[in-house]
């Protein structure tokens, strides 16, 4: 019988046990060990079946409340742990020793956040990031307020067919039951923000508000009463929809936020961010409506260009996107009705800026759609690719963007990602650590430090230990996957029996493009076979992964992987585990003794899944792409060859198959079976230990989240700064770009001469120059006259290119000037040089920033 209404009731705990709702409430408890025993302790069956505090709660029966109000010794341990959350949440850190001017607040927006398996608002990678980004930055004491959505389905849940075919479900989530509350008003009503939409009405959202240790994360719902339907499913689930239902939900998600964020400011008095950073380009639009904000005349009433301005100084824009088919990109006509100038989604902007500002305007690009990856960079002053690889290929990627600029020019830096080891730290090692007398949630460099001095034959313990418990869970899944599958009880006994916690255990768990390349073990299914089924050295392997609701390419690889799987000759050395989450997860990294990654090359923008197992003493074998590329050594892994530029897809396939198999037949297999008098792998742990100690410091959130601050955050702070509380320098900004603009035209090196320097030079030997330029009606301090040399390629092309800037020495009729300078040759070989002009202002972060450039042209060849 289906019941007619349903809510939640919430329950009333008895005042000596009150602060538990205070430790539900707060996300800290998803990477805080004492909170988590607490809740154990409270019901260990529900802790153990949910890993959720709020369920906890909701399910303990009233006798259990009265036992544990009586019990001293767990009336201790809340209090501790009360306290310790109190004195996280209060005192100083990293951030107000090291930032004391720093920026007071930092929006951070993102489509999706990753936290734990009890707040579902997230698919994969991206998601998982921006929630490792959230914890780092509250350990660091970082004054980030996280912006996003929340979806009434999550993602999907996955399972399999009888075939291994992927079938999607959205069970409803109940905000009630979840570690959220609604941002209300004084008076108590659910605080919401409204945004106009084309045709009427408008589109009211509220907002939730989860705790995630220091920082708070706001997100948007638009499933409440007085919305329609079609409003009301636009925060249905993640990347769900067609290209209108998206398009809204990213309106929602950057307009609305920044609307959201402004409610919460007024509510809590939470200061104004200072700097906001767009997480990939799906909440490109906070940007316009900063800009609206600006241009209201009620409040500063500056221009759309002056606005342009003051909204580039305060913006990062990190783009994960390696390919250009993973941008978001919107039919023109959908983003004019959108965002008319009347009546739009940002009143005021005027639609055609908002169209140029996300126009293709560059050769190859499309003139018919709005692209929000170009978008994020017109409107953010810095950006960053997220491994140093990923780095170089957006900047070739979205070269059409600064065409006049070298390659290594575009103003796309790079900040490799991290991720949070107290969330993917196994306990058993954190404890390690401790025994060793080191700080498990410390100093990163003290933790691989500590381990670097552990007992071998400890660490090996806790590795059979976390592998057990892999195994373990992974048999459970497995069991009830075959359930689904209509699978019968008699059917599943060898299930008992599947995998094994003294073989060495590779681990493979992604979302299922085709680039990431699910299948490529199976190229040679009977080589793979040999491998799972030695009688001597086996390997098994433990394989997850979701691919889109729309991809029946991505289906079909799972298909593949599932029917080799079900193979009775290797079922029991091989598992595709549904439904990959951060449940999963926990487990899965520290219980793998090997991480496989091989996508292909170099479409991985960073991936940080081998950095989880790297950090459990997990060696990765992997294609050198994304982050494995900047910090493999050797010695802390392996690397698969790759064969790029192959124009046959089939081929490099089965070269890099081959090499995989070659490694784990000659190095990874031997390496952890090869044991010494004491049973120990000794060649095995010295990898291990290798690979804490190098790569520990340098996965971890921390790490990239003070990169952020640094590079990023406090730069961006001071040229928010810099153009002034009553935006003067905004207006000196915008006017000084609009002057050079229009002026551009007349800007040209005229002549270049030298002196110093023959055809043939040494090292040591001062060239020196003379640059005579026409400036038009530009002044001498509107640009920067610069020598640009480096080696010269045969082409005459130059590599390494290094910028002198030269001087004005000579002033003439007419806007010309000369301008010297001088280089001192450093190193042999062919050298190459020219002189340009680019525009110079003090609140310009690179000479590629406004595209304009003037290049001496090169000498005429003489014919014949």
């Amino acid at each position: 019988m289906r019941a007619i209404r349903r809510f939640t009731v919430r329950p009333v705990l008895p005042e000596p046990l009150a602060a538990l709702g205070d430790l539900a409430a707060n996300l800290r408890w998803s990477w805080d060990p004492e909170t988590q025993d607490i809740f154990a302790e409270v019901s260990p069956e529900v802790w153990e079946r949910r890993k959720d505090p709020v369920r906890v709660l909701s399910d303990v029966p009233a006798g259990r409340w009265d036992e544990l109000q009586r019990d001293e010794g767990f009336l201790g341990r809340l209090a501790s742990a009360a306290e310790g959350l109190q004195t996280y949440l209060t005192e100083d850190r990293w951030y107000q020793h090291a930032c004391p001017d720093g920026p007071a607040q930092i929006a951070y927006f993102s489509p999706e956040f990753g936290i734990a398996a009890a707040l579902p608002q997230y698919s994969g990678g991206l998601g998982i990031l921006a929630g490792d980004h959230l914890k780092a930055a509250s350990d660091l004491g970082v004054p980030i307020v996280g912006v996003g959505l929340f979806y009434a389905h999550g993602y999907f849940k996955q399972s399999l067919t009888r075939d291994g075919w992927q079938v999607e479900s959205y069970p409803v989530l109940d905000p009630n039951e979840l570690p959220v509350r609604p941002l209300r008003e004084a008076d108590g009503t659910p605080a919401t923000i409204s945004i106009d939409m084309p045709g009427g009405p408008a589109l009211i959202a509220k907002i939730w508000v989860a705790h995630v240790g220091r920082v708070p994360l706001l997100m948007l719902d638009t499933d409440l009463e007085g919305n329609p339907e079609h409003y009301v499913a636009i925060t249905d689930r993640l990347y769900g929809g067609g290209g209108e239902h998206r398009l809204r939900q990213e309106i929602l998600l950057g307009v609305g936020g920044v609307r959201a964020l402004r409610a919460f400011s007024r509510i809590t008095g939470a200061p104004v961010p200072e700097v906001h950073h767009t997480n990939e380009g799906h909440a490109g639009f906070q940007g316009l409506e900063r800009i609206r904000e600006l241009t209201d005349p009620s409040g500063a009433g500056l221009s759309v260009d002056e606005a342009l301005a003051m909204n580039r100084a305060s913006t990062i824009f990190t783009t994960h996107t390696p390919v250009p088919a993973g941008i978001d990109r919107f039919d023109r006509t959908l983003i004019e009705q959108y965002f008319a100038t009347e009546g739009g989604a940002t009143p005021g902007v005027p639609a055609e800026r908002v169209l140029a500002l996300g126009a293709e305007s560059y050769d190859g690009g499309d003139p018919s759609v709005f692209n929000m990856a170009v978008l994020g960079f017109r409107l953010g002053q810095r950006a960053n690719g997220v491994s140093e690889l990923h780095g170089h290929v957006s900047r070739d990627m979205f070269h059409g963007l600064w065409p006049a600029f070298d390659e290594a020019e575009v103003p796309i830096g790079s900040i490799t990602n991290g991720v949070h080891a107290p969330t993917w730290v196994a306990r058993e090692l954190r404890e390690l650590v401790t025994a060793l007398g080191a700080d498990a949630d410390g100093d990163p460099e003290e933790f691989a430090r500590s381990l670097k001095g552990a007992d071998f034959a400890r660490v090996w313990e806790i590795k059979r230990v976390l592998r057990e418990r892999l195994v373990l869970d992974a048999r459970r899944r497995v069991r009830r996957s075959w359930q689904k599958r209509g699978a019968a009880e008699a059917e599943l006994g060898w299930i008992d029996e599947a995998l094994d916690p003294d073989v060495l255990t590779i681990g493979f768990a992604r979302r299922v493009p085709s680039y990431k390349r699910l299948t490529l073990m199976l190229r040679d299914p009977a080589r793979l076979k040999a491998l799972l089924t030695d009688p001597e050295r086996p390997i098994q392997l433990v394989i997850a992964g979701k691919a889109h609701p729309n991809d029946d390419g991505g289906k079909k690889l799972i298909q593949d992987m599932v029917r080799f799987a079900d193979d009775p000759e290797v079922r029991h050395r091989i598992v595709f585990l549904p439904n990959y989450d951060i449940a999963m997860a926990q487990p899965l990294y520290p219980g793998c003794d090997v991480w496989l990654n091989n996508p292909l090359r170099p479409y991985e923008a960073c991936g940080t899944s081998g950095m989880k197992a790297a950090l459990n003493g997990g060696l990765n074998l992997s294609i050198l792409d994304g982050w494995w590329d900047e910090w493999f050594d050797g010695e802390n892994g392996w690397a698969i060859p790759s064969a790029d530029g192959l124009p046959d897809p089939s081929q490099r396939d089965d070269l890099e198959a081959q090499a995989l198999y070659e490694i784990l037949e000659r190095e990874v297999v031997p390496r952890f079976y090869d044991r010494d008098e004491r049973g120990l792998p000794t060649r095995w742990l010295e990898m291990v230990r290798h690979t804490i100690e190098s790569l520990g410091p340098k996965v971890l959130a921390t790490r990239m989240v003070r990169d952020y601050v640094t590079a990023l955050y406090l730069p961006a702070a001071a040229s928010t700064r810099a153009l002034g509380s009553d935006y003067a320098g905004a207006r000196d900004l915008a006017a000084w770009e609009e002057r050079v603009r229009a002026a551009w035209g007349s800007v040209r090196v005229e002549h270049v001469e030298s002196a110093g320097a023959g055809d043939v030079a040494e090292v040591g030997t001062a060239l020196s120059v003379r640059a005579f330029v026409g400036l038009g009606a530009l002044a001498p301090g509107d640009v920067a006259v610069q020598l640009v040399h480096g080696r010269a390629r045969g082409d005459d092309e130059i590599a390494d290119a290094q910028v002198t800037t030269l001087t004005v020495s000579e002033s003439y009729e007419g806007g010309r000037f000369c301008f010297t300078g001088a280089y001192t040759l450093e190193r042999p070989g062919p050298f190459g040089y020219t002189v340009r002009i680019v525009p110079a202002h003090a609140h310009l972060t690179s000479p590629a920033e406004t595209g304009l450039v003037a290049v001496a042209d090169p000498p005429e060849v003489p014919e014949g």
